[in-house]
């Protein structure tokens, strides 16, 4: 694929360059609470802005139902991206309608304007490709060029992501072309020890890319609520702890190929149970008991794993030569049961290898705790694109920017 220095050395001055950004943040009362996407994206949009180029960035946010819906607004990640620019950047309050135009129109060169939510349209996610076709020519009338940038979405099929595209001159931005390099190192000529740490609620979720791990990684390591279906599919009692149950036979199935393919499949030694769930509104204290992850009381919760566990892991993950993280080892929003998802950070943050934190949850957990950024080798945008990257799965996002 094309990258943006290719277009940056062509020429972009006065060009209008439309930029599917990732700008999908998370919002509470609609203030923004981990602007890590819209800084991602900063190095594409001021590259474009400083060579002259009329910058329209355009993003989804959230599941907003087709049509506008003020809680799904992208003017906070506007504004945001306007602080972090050190430049105005106009607003559009549509996609592809008079104001989306007026705004691209008034852009001098070394402008920027976000258009509103692409998920308002509901030509963006249709699974008719006719209309989505449809969104697709709409949005190419506002851009001379496509820079997809926006790799948290390059696993939709989406008119933005996937048919636009087809329709202008298309160049993967910075961000995208460094994720995906970042992702070759996790398929291609790996260095090893290979150590991979699974977390986050469902195993189903994670079936897939366990699936295509058990050839590749020497160790998977798994915690969250996903590790109680594997102790259930060894026989332990789980309590009430998040289960699975339709998903034991798969579990199992992994399980016995680990063995078979001289995978260490480490799973935890003891966990934090509670009989309550934490109020992660006020993080008032919670009462729990550090129990053996084969004695979980039947009336009890698994909330985090438990220090032996944290040690466990953090031994495991001394040697590695590369780290892949996705999904936290406990519900880490609640100070008592954020310590195994810090143990799990901190191990790499020490670790001399190539660490790469899995996007979503993780991205977050690590910057909700108080991490540098810094002291990773890389924190994806990305979760669910990483994970299918990692599947084997082909990208539309990705594929669309293939020449």
């Amino acid at each position: 694929m094309k990258t943006i220095d290719e277009l940056l050395a062509d020429g972009v001055s006065g060009k209008r360059v439309f930029v599917r950004a990732d700008l999908n943040v998370p919002l509470a009362d609609g203030t923004i609470t981990d602007d890590g996407r819209i800084r991602a994206v900063l190095p594409t949009v001021k590259a474009l802005a400083d060579a002259g180029a009329k910058v329209v960035v355009a993003s989804h946010l959230g599941r907003p139902k087709g049509a506008p819906d003020p809680a799904f607004s992208l003017l906070p990640a506007a504004e945001r991206l306007g602080e972090l620019l050190g430049a105005p950047v106009a607003f559009a309050q549509d996609t592809v309608g008079p104001a989306a135009h007026a705004a691209v129109d008034g852009l001098e060169p070394g402008q920027v304007a976000v258009i509103e939510n692409l998920r308002f349209n509901p030509g963006e996610t249709s699974k008719d490709d006719a209309e989505r076709a449809e969104f697709a020519d709409q949005l190419a009338a506002l851009a001379d060029v496509y820079v997809g940038d926006g790799f948290g979405a390059v696993h939709r099929k989406h008119a933005s992501v996937y048919d636009l595209p087809a329709r202008l001159p298309h160049y993967a931005g910075y961000l995208i072309a460094r994720e995906v390099g970042v992702l070759k190192k996790l398929t291609d000529d790996v260095k090893r020890p290979y150590v991979v740490v699974l977390g986050g609620a469902k195993v189903s979720d994670k079936l897939a890319v366990i699936d295509q791990l058990l050839g590749k990684a020497d160790r998977l390591l798994i915690g969250g609520g996903m590790a109680y279906t594997f102790l259930k599919a060894q026989g332990h009692e789980v309590g009430i702890s998040l289960l699975q149950e339709d998903q034991i036979p798969v579990v199992k199935e992994y399980m016995e190929r680990a063995e078979k393919n001289g995978v260490e499949l480490v799973l935890p030694v003891d966990v934090l149970v509670s009989p309550d769930f934490p109020d992660l509104k006020t993080k008032a204290p919670s009462q729990y008991t550090v129990v053996d992850a084969d004695k979980i009381p039947a009336d009890q919760e698994g909330l985090d794993i438990g220090p032996k566990t944290r040690e466990l892991y953090a031994s495991k993950l001394a040697d590695a030569e590369t780290v892949f993280w996705n999904g936290p080892m406990g519900v880490f929003e609640h100070p008592d049961y954020a310590e195994g998802t810090k143990a799990v950070a901190q191990a790499l943050v020490d670790s001399d290898g190539f660490t790469v934190v899995g996007g979503g949850d993780s991205a977050a957990a690590v910057r909700t705790l108080g991490f540098d950024e810094n002291a990773f080798g890389h924190i994806s945008t990305g979760g669910g694109a990483s994970l299918e990257y990692l599947e084997g799965k082909t990208l539309p996002g990705l594929a669309a920017l293939e020449d």
